[in-house]
Protein backbone atom coordinates (compact mmCIF):
# COMPACT_ATOMS: atom_id res chain seq x y z
CA UNK A 1 0.00 0.00 0.00
CA UNK A 2 1.33 3.16 -1.05
CA UNK A 3 1.95 6.09 1.62
CA UNK A 4 -0.26 8.99 1.38
CA UNK A 5 1.63 12.06 0.58
CA UNK A 6 3.00 14.15 3.19
CA UNK A 7 2.86 18.13 3.22
CA UNK A 8 6.37 18.54 1.89
CA UNK A 9 5.25 16.87 -1.13
CA UNK A 10 1.94 18.55 -1.83
CA UNK A 11 3.65 21.48 -1.36
CA UNK A 12 6.06 20.82 -4.33
CA UNK A 13 3.64 19.32 -6.24
CA UNK A 14 1.80 22.29 -6.42
CA UNK A 15 4.94 24.75 -6.68
CA UNK A 16 6.39 22.76 -9.47
CA UNK A 17 2.77 23.55 -11.33
CA UNK A 18 3.14 27.53 -10.68
CA UNK A 19 0.46 27.47 -7.78
CA UNK A 20 0.61 26.94 -4.14
CA UNK A 21 -0.45 24.40 -1.59
CA UNK A 22 -4.21 24.10 -0.36
CA UNK A 23 -3.97 25.73 2.99
CA UNK A 24 -0.58 26.76 2.74
CA UNK A 25 0.64 30.30 2.21
CA UNK A 26 3.52 31.37 -0.02
CA UNK A 27 6.63 33.27 1.23
CA UNK A 28 6.33 37.15 1.27
CA UNK A 29 8.95 38.41 -2.07
CA UNK A 30 10.29 40.68 0.95
CA UNK A 31 11.50 37.82 2.89
CA UNK A 32 12.60 35.46 -0.16
CA UNK A 33 14.66 38.69 -1.16
CA UNK A 34 16.51 38.70 1.87
CA UNK A 35 16.93 35.42 1.73
CA UNK A 36 18.51 35.14 -1.77
CA UNK A 37 20.99 38.32 -1.20
CA UNK A 38 22.20 36.38 1.79
CA UNK A 39 22.80 33.68 -0.68
CA UNK A 40 24.77 35.98 -3.10
CA UNK A 41 26.48 38.31 -0.77
CA UNK A 42 27.57 34.66 1.46
CA UNK A 43 29.46 33.77 -1.94
CA UNK A 44 33.21 34.34 -1.63
CA UNK A 45 33.23 35.01 -5.23
CA UNK A 46 31.12 38.07 -4.91
CA UNK A 47 32.30 39.64 -1.57
CA UNK A 48 35.47 39.61 -3.62
CA UNK A 49 33.97 41.40 -6.18
CA UNK A 50 32.55 43.71 -3.80
CA UNK A 51 36.18 44.57 -2.41
CA UNK A 52 37.57 45.00 -6.05
CA UNK A 53 34.67 47.13 -6.72
CA UNK A 54 35.14 49.63 -3.81
CA UNK A 55 38.85 49.35 -3.53
CA UNK A 56 40.90 48.60 -7.16
CA UNK A 57 39.59 51.51 -9.10
CA UNK A 58 41.32 54.33 -6.01
CA UNK A 59 44.38 52.68 -6.39
CA UNK A 60 44.13 52.42 -10.23
CA UNK A 61 43.22 56.28 -10.62
CA UNK A 62 45.85 57.11 -7.77
CA UNK A 63 48.58 55.21 -8.86
CA UNK A 64 48.05 56.16 -12.31
CA UNK A 65 47.63 59.73 -11.63
CA UNK A 66 51.29 59.62 -10.10
CA UNK A 67 53.30 58.34 -13.40
CA UNK A 68 54.63 60.38 -15.68
CA UNK A 69 53.05 59.13 -18.49
CA UNK A 70 49.33 58.82 -18.76
CA UNK A 71 46.71 57.01 -20.84
CA UNK A 72 45.85 59.90 -23.17
CA UNK A 73 44.34 57.53 -25.95
CA UNK A 74 42.02 56.91 -23.10
CA UNK A 75 38.79 59.54 -23.04
CA UNK A 76 40.16 62.23 -19.98
CA UNK A 77 43.16 60.05 -19.47
CA UNK A 78 45.23 63.31 -20.85
CA UNK A 79 43.98 65.38 -17.57
CA UNK A 80 44.28 63.25 -14.88
CA UNK A 81 47.23 65.43 -13.70
CA UNK A 82 45.05 68.29 -13.78
CA UNK A 83 42.09 67.00 -11.84
CA UNK A 84 41.07 64.37 -10.20
CA UNK A 85 37.72 64.45 -11.58
CA UNK A 86 39.44 62.22 -14.49
CA UNK A 87 40.35 59.69 -13.08
CA UNK A 88 36.45 58.30 -12.26
CA UNK A 89 35.60 59.06 -16.21
CA UNK A 90 38.69 56.92 -17.13
CA UNK A 91 37.28 54.29 -14.87
CA UNK A 92 33.74 54.66 -16.47
CA UNK A 93 35.30 54.31 -20.20
CA UNK A 94 36.81 50.75 -18.88
CA UNK A 95 34.11 49.89 -16.75
CA UNK A 96 31.64 50.36 -19.63
CA UNK A 97 33.54 48.07 -22.24
CA UNK A 98 34.95 45.18 -20.11
CA UNK A 99 34.27 45.72 -16.36
CA UNK A 100 30.35 46.37 -15.87
CA UNK A 101 29.24 43.56 -18.87
CA UNK A 102 31.69 41.34 -16.49
CA UNK A 103 29.67 42.14 -13.51
CA UNK A 104 26.60 41.91 -14.87
CA UNK A 105 27.87 37.57 -16.02
CA UNK A 106 28.97 36.60 -12.95
CA UNK A 107 26.04 38.09 -10.65
CA UNK A 108 23.00 38.02 -12.86
CA UNK A 109 23.72 34.89 -15.57
CA UNK A 110 24.46 32.92 -12.33
CA UNK A 111 21.02 33.82 -10.27
CA UNK A 112 18.95 30.89 -12.10
CA UNK A 113 21.39 28.24 -13.11
CA UNK A 114 23.65 28.21 -9.62
CA UNK A 115 20.42 25.99 -8.67
CA UNK A 116 20.70 23.98 -11.34
CA UNK A 117 24.38 23.27 -11.10
CA UNK A 118 23.42 22.36 -7.08
CA UNK A 119 19.89 20.65 -7.59
CA UNK A 120 18.29 22.89 -4.91
CA UNK A 121 15.25 23.87 -6.90
CA UNK A 122 12.71 21.29 -5.42
CA UNK A 123 13.96 22.76 -2.21
CA UNK A 124 13.39 26.19 -3.19
CA UNK A 125 9.71 25.89 -4.45
CA UNK A 126 9.04 23.47 -1.22
CA UNK A 127 10.40 26.55 0.76
CA UNK A 128 8.86 29.74 -1.36
CA UNK A 129 5.70 27.69 -2.67
CA UNK A 130 5.70 30.54 -5.70
CA UNK A 131 7.16 30.74 -9.27
CA UNK A 132 6.65 34.38 -9.13
CA UNK A 133 8.03 35.50 -5.59
CA UNK A 134 11.38 33.29 -6.57
CA UNK A 135 11.88 35.23 -10.03
CA UNK A 136 10.98 38.61 -8.30
CA UNK A 137 13.44 38.04 -5.13
CA UNK A 138 16.26 36.64 -7.28
CA UNK A 139 15.97 39.23 -9.58
CA UNK A 140 15.57 41.73 -6.93
CA UNK A 141 18.59 40.23 -5.19
CA UNK A 142 20.95 40.22 -8.09
CA UNK A 143 19.75 43.99 -9.00
CA UNK A 144 20.79 44.73 -5.45
CA UNK A 145 24.11 43.58 -5.62
CA UNK A 146 25.24 44.85 -9.05
CA UNK A 147 23.84 48.31 -7.79
CA UNK A 148 26.12 48.03 -5.01
CA UNK A 149 29.31 47.08 -7.48
CA UNK A 150 28.32 50.31 -9.77
CA UNK A 151 28.24 52.51 -6.65
CA UNK A 152 31.32 51.57 -5.56
CA UNK A 153 33.65 51.91 -9.25
CA UNK A 154 32.00 55.03 -8.71
CA UNK A 155 32.99 55.99 -4.76
CA UNK A 156 36.05 54.29 -5.39
CA UNK A 157 37.45 56.39 -8.63
CA UNK A 158 36.14 59.63 -7.10
CA UNK A 159 37.62 59.04 -3.63
CA UNK A 160 40.78 58.05 -5.55
CA UNK A 161 40.85 60.90 -7.94
CA UNK A 162 40.54 63.08 -5.33
CA UNK A 163 42.91 62.41 -2.80
CA UNK A 164 45.61 61.73 -5.54
CA UNK A 165 45.03 64.83 -7.80
CA UNK A 166 42.52 67.53 -6.18
CA UNK A 167 39.00 69.21 -7.14
CA UNK A 168 40.49 71.33 -10.00
CA UNK A 169 38.44 71.94 -13.36
CA UNK A 170 37.80 69.48 -15.41
CA UNK A 171 38.56 70.49 -19.14
CA UNK A 172 35.03 69.41 -21.40
CA UNK A 173 35.53 67.44 -24.50
CA UNK A 174 34.96 70.95 -26.58
CA UNK A 175 37.73 72.71 -24.41
CA UNK A 176 35.58 74.29 -22.35
CA UNK A 177 36.67 74.64 -18.80
CA UNK A 178 33.79 72.90 -16.26
CA UNK A 179 34.20 73.96 -12.53
CA UNK A 180 34.93 71.38 -10.09
CA UNK A 181 30.99 71.64 -8.85
CA UNK A 182 29.98 71.11 -12.77
CA UNK A 183 32.44 68.44 -13.13
CA UNK A 184 31.45 66.35 -9.82
CA UNK A 185 27.64 66.98 -11.19
CA UNK A 186 28.48 65.53 -14.19
CA UNK A 187 30.61 62.76 -13.19
CA UNK A 188 27.54 61.13 -11.19
CA UNK A 189 25.55 62.05 -14.27
CA UNK A 190 27.26 59.79 -16.17
CA UNK A 191 27.91 57.11 -14.15
CA UNK A 192 24.03 57.07 -13.42
CA UNK A 193 23.65 57.22 -17.12
CA UNK A 194 25.34 53.92 -17.18
CA UNK A 195 22.54 52.70 -14.91
CA UNK A 196 20.67 51.37 -18.13
CA UNK A 197 22.65 49.76 -20.39
CA UNK A 198 23.91 48.07 -17.24
CA UNK A 199 20.15 47.05 -16.43
CA UNK A 200 19.81 45.70 -19.97
CA UNK A 201 23.34 43.35 -19.89
CA UNK A 202 21.87 41.77 -16.33
CA UNK A 203 18.98 41.26 -17.72
CA UNK A 204 19.72 39.32 -20.65
CA UNK A 205 22.07 37.64 -17.86
CA UNK A 206 18.86 36.41 -15.88
CA UNK A 207 16.99 35.74 -19.54
CA UNK A 208 20.32 32.85 -20.46
CA UNK A 209 20.70 32.17 -16.89
CA UNK A 210 16.74 30.62 -17.04
CA UNK A 211 16.66 29.58 -20.75
CA UNK A 212 20.11 27.65 -20.67
CA UNK A 213 20.28 26.04 -17.04
CA UNK A 214 23.71 25.00 -15.88
CA UNK A 215 25.10 25.79 -19.83
CA UNK A 216 28.16 27.68 -19.11
CA UNK A 217 26.65 29.89 -22.13
CA UNK A 218 24.12 31.28 -19.74
CA UNK A 219 26.99 32.89 -17.82
CA UNK A 220 28.48 34.14 -20.28
CA UNK A 221 25.73 35.79 -22.24
CA UNK A 222 25.75 39.04 -21.35
CA UNK A 223 29.68 39.58 -21.63
CA UNK A 224 29.31 38.40 -25.24
CA UNK A 225 26.64 40.30 -25.56
CA UNK A 226 28.60 43.36 -24.83
CA UNK A 227 31.68 42.51 -26.69
CA UNK A 228 29.29 42.00 -30.05
CA UNK A 229 28.26 45.45 -29.07
CA UNK A 230 31.78 46.87 -29.00
CA UNK A 231 32.60 45.33 -32.01
CA UNK A 232 29.54 46.69 -33.99
CA UNK A 233 30.89 49.81 -32.65
CA UNK A 234 34.11 50.01 -34.47
CA UNK A 235 31.95 49.76 -37.84
CA UNK A 236 30.56 52.03 -40.18
CA UNK A 237 27.16 51.61 -39.20
CA UNK A 238 24.49 53.97 -39.95
CA UNK A 239 23.56 56.43 -37.00
CA UNK A 240 20.18 54.53 -36.21
CA UNK A 241 21.76 51.31 -35.98
CA UNK A 242 24.24 52.73 -33.49
CA UNK A 243 22.14 54.02 -31.69
CA UNK A 244 19.55 50.99 -31.21
CA UNK A 245 22.40 48.81 -29.70
CA UNK A 246 21.37 48.69 -25.78
CA UNK A 247 24.63 49.11 -25.05
CA UNK A 248 25.33 52.81 -26.77
CA UNK A 249 24.77 54.49 -23.74
CA UNK A 250 27.52 53.33 -22.08
CA UNK A 251 29.86 55.61 -25.39
CA UNK A 252 26.88 58.78 -25.29
CA UNK A 253 27.48 59.64 -21.87
CA UNK A 254 30.80 61.54 -23.26
CA UNK A 255 27.88 64.12 -24.62
CA UNK A 256 27.45 65.61 -20.93
CA UNK A 257 31.04 67.11 -21.26
CA UNK A 258 30.44 69.68 -24.19
CA UNK A 259 28.54 72.84 -23.86
CA UNK A 260 25.85 72.54 -24.73
CA UNK A 261 25.16 68.86 -24.02
CA UNK A 262 25.02 66.88 -26.10
CA UNK A 263 22.12 65.16 -24.91
CA UNK A 264 19.89 63.92 -27.89
CA UNK A 265 21.75 60.22 -28.10
CA UNK A 266 22.01 59.76 -24.62
CA UNK A 267 18.57 60.38 -24.14
CA UNK A 268 17.85 57.53 -26.81
CA UNK A 269 20.32 55.62 -25.49
CA UNK A 270 19.09 55.43 -22.58
CA UNK A 271 15.66 54.51 -23.62
CA UNK A 272 16.59 51.73 -25.95
CA UNK A 273 18.84 50.05 -22.89
CA UNK A 274 15.65 50.25 -20.41
CA UNK A 275 13.42 49.18 -23.38
CA UNK A 276 15.90 45.64 -23.60
CA UNK A 277 15.82 45.37 -19.94
CA UNK A 278 12.09 45.32 -19.53
CA UNK A 279 11.76 43.14 -22.76
CA UNK A 280 14.73 40.54 -21.68
CA UNK A 281 13.45 40.47 -18.03
CA UNK A 282 9.99 39.74 -19.58
CA UNK A 283 11.00 37.12 -21.48
CA UNK A 284 13.07 34.99 -18.43
CA UNK A 285 9.93 35.73 -16.20
CA UNK A 286 7.74 33.87 -18.57
CA UNK A 287 10.01 30.99 -19.26
CA UNK A 288 10.60 31.01 -15.53
CA UNK A 289 6.66 30.01 -15.19
CA UNK A 290 6.52 27.55 -17.67
CA UNK A 291 9.60 25.77 -17.15
CA UNK A 292 9.33 21.87 -16.40
CA UNK A 293 11.14 21.71 -12.36
CA UNK A 294 11.01 18.01 -12.95
CA UNK A 295 14.02 17.77 -15.25
CA UNK A 296 17.02 17.74 -12.68
CA UNK A 297 19.44 18.02 -15.26
CA UNK A 298 18.09 20.77 -16.83
CA UNK A 299 20.93 21.67 -19.13
CA UNK A 300 18.96 24.44 -21.55
CA UNK A 301 17.67 23.79 -25.02
CA UNK A 302 20.08 25.45 -28.15
CA UNK A 303 16.48 25.29 -30.28
CA UNK A 304 14.97 26.73 -27.29
CA UNK A 305 17.55 29.58 -26.40
CA UNK A 306 16.86 30.26 -30.29
CA UNK A 307 13.48 30.58 -30.66
CA UNK A 308 12.23 32.20 -27.32
CA UNK A 309 15.37 33.80 -26.42
CA UNK A 310 17.44 34.91 -29.64
CA UNK A 311 14.73 35.70 -32.08
CA UNK A 312 12.87 38.52 -30.00
CA UNK A 313 15.37 40.10 -29.41
CA UNK A 314 16.17 39.80 -32.73
CA UNK A 315 12.99 41.71 -33.29
CA UNK A 316 13.46 44.29 -30.97
CA UNK A 317 16.69 45.42 -32.33
CA UNK A 318 14.85 45.77 -35.81
CA UNK A 319 11.84 47.13 -34.46
CA UNK A 320 14.13 50.21 -32.55
CA UNK A 321 16.50 50.82 -35.48
CA UNK A 322 12.87 51.42 -37.70
CA UNK A 323 11.61 53.46 -34.72
CA UNK A 324 15.04 55.36 -34.41
CA UNK A 325 15.42 56.09 -38.42
CA UNK A 326 11.92 57.13 -38.37
CA UNK A 327 12.26 59.98 -35.14
CA UNK A 328 15.49 61.33 -36.44
CA UNK A 329 17.61 61.75 -39.70
CA UNK A 330 20.15 58.89 -38.99
CA UNK A 331 20.63 56.93 -42.22
CA UNK A 332 24.17 58.50 -42.50
CA UNK A 333 27.42 58.22 -40.60
CA UNK A 334 26.55 61.33 -38.87
CA UNK A 335 30.10 62.30 -39.39
CA UNK A 336 30.40 65.03 -42.19
CA UNK A 337 33.13 67.89 -42.83
CA UNK A 338 30.98 70.64 -41.68
CA UNK A 339 30.16 69.39 -37.87
CA UNK A 340 33.50 68.41 -38.05
CA UNK A 341 34.90 72.04 -38.35
CA UNK A 342 32.78 73.63 -35.96
CA UNK A 343 34.14 71.09 -32.97
CA UNK A 344 37.44 71.40 -33.99
CA UNK A 345 37.28 74.99 -34.14
CA UNK A 346 35.16 75.55 -31.37
CA UNK A 347 37.54 73.24 -29.13
CA UNK A 348 40.63 75.07 -30.58
CA UNK A 349 39.15 78.72 -29.37
CA UNK A 350 38.81 77.36 -25.82
CA UNK A 351 41.77 75.55 -25.64
CA UNK A 352 43.58 78.74 -27.13
CA UNK A 353 42.52 80.87 -24.03
CA UNK A 354 43.64 78.39 -21.63
CA UNK A 355 47.18 78.75 -23.27
CA UNK A 356 47.09 82.51 -23.61
CA UNK A 357 45.97 82.10 -19.52
CA UNK A 358 48.75 79.19 -18.60
CA UNK A 359 51.42 81.25 -20.58
CA UNK A 360 50.50 84.90 -18.79
CA UNK A 361 49.78 85.94 -22.28
CA UNK A 362 47.17 89.35 -22.36
CA UNK A 363 43.47 87.88 -22.29
CA UNK A 364 41.76 87.28 -25.63
CA UNK A 365 37.94 86.50 -25.59
CA UNK A 366 36.45 83.99 -28.19
CA UNK A 367 34.86 86.72 -30.30
CA UNK A 368 37.97 88.33 -30.98
CA UNK A 369 39.86 84.88 -32.38
CA UNK A 370 37.18 84.23 -34.74
CA UNK A 371 38.47 80.73 -34.88
CA UNK A 372 37.72 78.74 -38.33
CA UNK A 373 38.85 75.37 -39.44
CA UNK A 374 38.98 74.12 -42.59
CA UNK A 375 38.93 69.95 -43.04
CA UNK A 376 39.43 67.32 -45.95
CA UNK A 377 39.58 63.84 -45.66
CA UNK A 378 42.55 61.93 -47.42
CA UNK A 379 44.03 65.18 -49.12
CA UNK A 380 40.57 66.01 -51.15
CA UNK A 381 40.36 62.23 -52.56
CA UNK A 382 37.41 60.90 -51.00
CA UNK A 383 34.75 62.35 -50.07
CA UNK A 384 34.62 64.80 -47.04
CA UNK A 385 32.49 62.28 -44.11
CA UNK A 386 32.47 58.83 -41.99
CA UNK A 387 35.29 57.88 -39.72
CA UNK A 388 38.44 57.80 -40.46
CA UNK A 389 42.43 58.33 -39.32
CA UNK A 390 42.63 60.52 -42.18
CA UNK A 391 41.34 63.87 -41.65
CA UNK A 392 43.82 66.68 -42.09
CA UNK A 393 41.99 70.15 -40.41
CA UNK A 394 43.63 73.76 -40.93
CA UNK A 395 42.67 75.90 -38.02
CA UNK A 396 42.78 79.97 -38.47
CA UNK A 397 42.20 82.36 -36.03
CA UNK A 398 43.05 86.18 -35.22
CA UNK A 399 44.24 88.10 -32.52
CA UNK A 400 43.55 91.87 -31.68
CA UNK A 401 46.05 94.65 -33.27
CA UNK A 402 47.46 91.46 -35.74
CA UNK A 403 46.77 92.40 -39.01
CA UNK A 404 47.94 88.73 -40.23
CA UNK A 405 45.62 85.60 -39.41
CA UNK A 406 47.47 82.45 -37.44
CA UNK A 407 46.89 79.13 -38.61
CA UNK A 408 47.77 75.79 -37.34
CA UNK A 409 47.49 72.45 -38.54
CA UNK A 410 46.39 69.23 -36.82
CA UNK A 411 45.95 65.69 -38.03
CA UNK A 412 42.56 63.98 -36.85
CA UNK A 413 41.85 60.17 -36.30
CA UNK A 414 37.74 60.30 -35.99
CA UNK A 415 36.49 57.21 -34.97
CA UNK A 416 32.81 55.70 -36.16
CA UNK A 417 31.10 56.73 -32.84
CA UNK A 418 32.01 60.75 -33.33
CA UNK A 419 35.27 61.00 -31.24
CA UNK A 420 37.88 62.24 -32.50
CA UNK A 421 41.77 62.85 -31.52
CA UNK A 422 43.12 66.22 -33.05
CA UNK A 423 46.81 65.84 -33.37
CA UNK A 424 49.06 69.41 -33.74
CA UNK A 425 51.19 69.38 -36.66
CA UNK A 426 52.80 72.62 -36.45
CA UNK A 427 53.98 75.47 -36.05
CA UNK A 428 55.42 74.11 -32.96
CA UNK A 429 55.34 77.19 -30.82
CA UNK A 430 51.26 76.48 -31.13
CA UNK A 431 50.68 72.84 -31.00
CA UNK A 432 53.81 71.74 -30.79
CA UNK A 433 55.00 69.48 -27.73
CA UNK A 434 56.46 71.76 -24.81
CA UNK A 435 55.77 72.06 -21.49
CA UNK A 436 53.74 74.79 -19.58
CA UNK A 437 52.74 76.36 -16.10
CA UNK A 438 49.68 75.16 -14.85
CA UNK A 439 47.94 75.36 -11.38
CA UNK A 440 48.63 71.66 -10.76
CA UNK A 441 52.27 71.71 -12.00
CA UNK A 442 53.91 71.50 -15.42
CA UNK A 443 51.57 69.91 -18.05
CA UNK A 444 52.27 69.91 -21.77
CA UNK A 445 50.49 72.47 -24.02
CA UNK A 446 46.81 72.55 -24.28
CA UNK A 447 47.20 72.91 -28.42
CA UNK A 448 49.27 69.82 -28.80
CA UNK A 449 46.87 67.54 -28.27
CA UNK A 450 43.12 67.33 -27.83
CA UNK A 451 39.74 65.31 -27.69
CA UNK A 452 36.74 66.28 -29.15
CA UNK A 453 33.45 65.12 -30.18
CA UNK A 454 30.81 65.00 -32.95
CA UNK A 455 27.13 64.86 -32.39
CA UNK A 456 26.16 62.20 -34.69
CA UNK A 457 22.32 63.28 -34.58
CA UNK A 458 22.81 67.21 -34.95
CA UNK A 459 22.28 68.76 -38.66
CA UNK A 460 22.88 64.49 -39.98
CA UNK A 461 23.76 64.47 -43.61
CA UNK A 462 22.51 61.24 -45.52
CA UNK A 463 26.36 59.96 -45.80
Amino acid sequence: MTAPPTTVDTAATAADDGGTAVGVRPVSVARAYRFELVKLVSQWRVRLLVLVCWIAPALFVAAVSEQSTLPSDTLFGRWMHATGWAGPLVVLGFAGSWALPLLTSLVAGDVFAAEDRLGTWRHLLVAVRSHRRIFAAKALASLTVILLLVVGLTASGVVGGLAAVGNHPLVGLDGHLLSPSSAAGNVLLAWTCALAPTLALAAIGLLGSVVLGRSPMGLLLPALVALAMQLAQLLPLPVAVRLALPGYAFIAWNGLFTSPAQVGPLLIGIAVSLVWAVAATALAYLLFLRRDFTNLTNDGSGRRAITVGLLPLAGLLAVTVAVVAVATPSTGSGIDRNKLQRSVATAFGHLYRMQTEQLNRPAVTEAQLRVTAACDKSDGHVAAKGAGNDWRCVVTWHLPGVQAPGTAVYQLDVTSDGRFVADGDGPKEVNGYFLVRSPTGDAPNPLWQFDGNVELLHATSKG
